[in-house]
């Protein structure tokens, strides 16, 4: 088989990266080792910042997103038993959309079969062959057990933090940027009414808490939790207990209803670089992660692919590769800006088991600085809600 861009997964970035370049005029195959229900299937949560709405619109697939997301214009970081609002519409002018990630994957993979677009689902024995030449191969077998050459003239790699594409760079090309923290999230679906109008963000004695929403009867919560915790270990009344703890004050409560969903959640800061390799191009997870406490992932991965899709729309247009050669020093500045905010939010919000009561009162102090200050409310507003995609 021939196409001009060979995409490996069919995650966020590598469906609207197809979608991209094919309002570009681009063909594309994707090859994607899960079924197309399982993709559909795998709840995630996610928070969408106004660019990527805004791309999604442009592209035709904003409508859902628009009509079933919930919008929201704030979040409140919740401290000392007090609550304290972060007015994103007010400091900034822009909002979020709370519409969770497989929702957003569903939308894609409908318009792209819609559109007559090479899906590969369910594909096994995925290889990566010559990414340095300028006709790299994706090797692979397909669901009914044919075994498929794809030669390309570029690779994406949009396969995760567990696919292949990122290991297909030699060890000694890369360097390999990570940080783990000796903390995890534990994140529980309820059913339940909500708690409050927008994100709440708790910081207390006993760690952090989140607490978000999915539909008007389905609660999404986390708390801080040791990484190495069993979430089965768990009752349902020790896990309310917990959440309460952490963001009780001025009579507030959530309002509790059936656990159906317990896991734990490792929070890890990853960056590859360089996000290129000959004609192999990492985007998404393949090339990053960052701690969910900023909302990024998702958003990171829309704002990689913006960039390769026009870096291809320039190569394929004039030949020139100084776009494509020049994408991964492009999009890492975004990726690190990202990875900044993420641990920013991180350490100001959770409590380090080793830490001491100096810690914790600097953290406070920190707290007390952003939401005083004009400023620093303005700089989380601005970061939260997404830089112009254009960055």
């Amino acid at each position: 088989m021939r196409t001009q861009v060979g995409i490996v997964g069919a995650g966020p970035a590598g469906l609207m990266l197809s979608l991209l370049l094919a309002e570009r005029g681009i063909d594309s195959v994707v090859v994607e080792a899960r079924s197309r229900s399982a993709i559909e299937q795998t709840i995630r949560a996610g928070v969408l910042e106004q660019g990527t709405v805004e791309l999604l619109d442009q592209c035709g697939v904003g409508d859902r997103a628009r009509a079933e997301g919930a919008r929201h214009d704030g979040i409140e970081l919740r401290f000392r038993g007090e609550g304290h609002r972060i007015d994103f519409a007010g400091l900034v002018g822009r909002s979020v959309w709370l519409y969770p990630q497989h929702e957003v994957l569903t939308d894609l993979i409908a318009a792209r079969l819609a559109a007559g677009a090479d899906i590969r689902f369910e594909c096994s024995d995925v290889e990566l062959r010559e990414v340095t030449s300028d006709r790299p191969v994706i090797a692979f077998t397909e669901a009914d057990g044919t075994r498929v050459e794809l030669e390309c003239d570029v690779i994406a790699g949009c396969d995760g933090s567990t696919g292949i594409s990122r290991n297909s760079i030699p060890a000694s090309a890369r360097t390999d940027h990570f940080r783990a923290y000796p903390f995890g999230w534990f994140g529980i679906l309820a059913e339940a009414p909500q708690s409050a109008p927008e994100l709440i963000y708790a910081h207390s004695e006993r760690g952090f808490a989140l607490i978000s929403t999915r539909t008007p009867t389905v609660q999404r919560m986390y708390f801080q939790c040791d990484p190495e915790e069993n979430a089965d270990d768990w009752s349902d009344d020790r896990i309310w207990e917990e959440l309460q703890t952490r963001v009780a004050g001025n009579g507030f409560r959530l309002a509790e209803g059936r656990i159906f969903q317990r896991s734990v959640l490792p929070m890890r800061s990853y960056v590859c670089e360089p996000m290129q390799y000959g004609r192999l191009f990492l985007a998404g997870d393949a090339a990053h992660t960052v701690p969910p406490t900023g909302a990024k992932g998702l958003n990171l991965a829309v704002a990689d692919v913006l960039v390769l899709a026009q870096a291809l729309e320039s190569f394929y247009s004039t030949g020139v590769t100084e776009r494509l050669e020049n994408y991964g020093a492009t999009a890492s500045r975004r990726v690190w800006r990202a990875q900044h905010f993420s641990w920013w939010m991180t350490s100001m919000l959770h409590t380090d088991p080793h830490g001491s009561p100096f810690d914790l009162r600097r953290q406070l102090g920190e707290l007390d600085s952003v939401t005083s200050s004009v400023a620093g409310s303005t700089y989380l507003a601005e970061a939260y809600t997404g830089w112009p995609l254009s960055l």
